[in-house]
């Protein structure tokens, strides 16, 4: 697939649903040509049809999943010169799995949520942070949680891994500043998304539980605050930004009408 217009470029990861999908669109619909990646090959192709309809863009589909490294590489390095010209990536494939406490840990849930959130991040940022660097332009944004700033009861691995995702947001921002890559973190907090029924694998009605009794964020939230500081002029980049629902207080204080 070429290329045939002068669009920018968003790749993103974890497309398929909830944040990613939302991204996705919003880019779309500013006009971003799109490169998604998620492991479930029929939503990717469900929503790259929908994309190419409403909004006319370009779209690549890359089923992938970040925790296999061969597969990252293998399949970054497939881009063409055109699709190469990468202006965004949006990390955000990520996953929760589990709540409970830390000496009753599920060892293939911290795997999981590991490989995943840090190791999936790093393996796509590796691959494409070199192109970028050629390219001398480039925005990187990582969906980190507000997780990653507090540890909550039975989190314990799952925040550890966001807290990971600041400090390598940190640390990208430092080593590709000198190549004028912007770097930045978005937070959030409660979000109403399939994240829950992944945490709980498969237990909807305790999924929706956690929702009830207060207006969450939803995916359309972040996106939009994933598109805003992609937006700004060249000398302007946000570092981190956390954000919200008006009812959350902080990552345990949720104040609920019952």
């Amino acid at each position: 697939m070429t290329v045939k217009n002068s669009n920018k470029i968003a790749m993103i990861t974890g497309a398929t649903a909830g944040i990613g999908k939302a991204t996705a669109l919003k880019f779309a619909a500013a006009n971003f040509n799109l490169i998604i990646t998620g492991r479930r090959a029929e939503l990717l192709d469900d929503l790259s049809k929908k994309i190419i309809k409403d909004y006319g863009v370009k779209v690549y589909c890359m089923q992938l999943d970040v925790r296999i490294k061969e597969d990252v590489e293998i399949q970054i390095n497939k881009f063409s010169e055109d699709w190469k010209k990468i202006d965004v990536l949006v990390n955000n494939a990520g996953l929760a799995v589990g709540l409970g406490t830390i000496q009753q840990g599920e060892i293939d849930d911290w795997e999981r949520m590991i490989d995943t959130n840090i190791k999936g991040l790093l393996y796509v940022s590796r691959a494409v942070m070199p192109i970028m660097i050629a390219n001398g332009y480039g925005h990187i944004v990582n969906i980190g949680s507000i997780a990653g700033r507090e540890v909550y009861p039975n989190g314990n691995v799952y925040c550890g891994t966001k807290a990971a995702v600041d400090s390598i947001t940190r640390g990208m921002r430092i080593d590709l500043v000198k190549h004028g890559i912007k770097v930045s973190l978005i937070e959030p907090g409660a979000v109403e998304t399939e994240f829950s029924i992944v945490r709980f694998k498969g237990d909807k009605e305790r999924a929706d539980n956690v929702y009830k009794g207060f207006s969450p964020l939803f995916a359309q939230d972040i996106a939009d605050a994933v598109y805003y500081v992609c937006s700004l002029p060249a000398h302007v980049n946000i570092n981190d930004m956390l954000i919200v629902p008006t009812a959350q207080a902080s990552a345990t204080i949720i104040e609920k009408k019952l």
